[in-house]
């Protein structure tokens, strides 16, 4: 699969500039999704995290892992019209610290759907490594 740009996660999740954190969708199957960011070193958040020696937030890592699975759970059989709010972060292991000028590729599988809540894993690798990993919640909200 050719990677799918910017303009397709935009379609599915309703993630703006400077709060959209996934550059392409570069597998996706009915219950998982890979995703790429490469963090630029303008991001906002290098600003203040930390002026000299900036990283990645470890809070911004786990929202990557949560657009995934906000646009895996769009472009599912439960794509329901709403708003995708996460509801729970559990199990959560930072490996390795990010950079300005990293490239990180986001694998998210989806475990389980109830409703309109859906439980999700994923992996967060840095150059082939395990960054992140952690356990997550999401439900959709606000539909018409």
């Amino acid at each position: 699969m050719h990677p799918i740009d910017s303009a397709f996660i935009l379609s599915k999740i309703p993630h703006k500039t400077p709060m959209l954190l996934l550059d392409s969708v570069v597998e996706l199957a009915n219950n998982s999704i890979v995703c790429r960011k490469t963090f630029r070193a303008d991001e906002f958040f290098f600003q203040g995290h930390y002026p000299g020696q900036p990283i990645v937030p470890g809070l911004i890592l786990c929202e990557c892992a949560a657009q995934a699975g906000a646009v895996l759970a769009a472009t599912g059989e439960s794509n329901a019209a709403g708003v995708p709010v996460l509801t729970r972060v559990n199990e959560v292991r930072f490996k390795q610290i990010v950079r300005p000028g990293d490239m990180i590729e986001i694998r998210v599988q989806r475990d389980e759907a109830i409703a309109n809540a859906t439980y999700f894993s994923a992996k967060i690798m840095l150059a082939d490594k395990l960054a992140v990993s952690l356990q997550f919640a999401a439900m959709i909200t606000g539909g018409e």
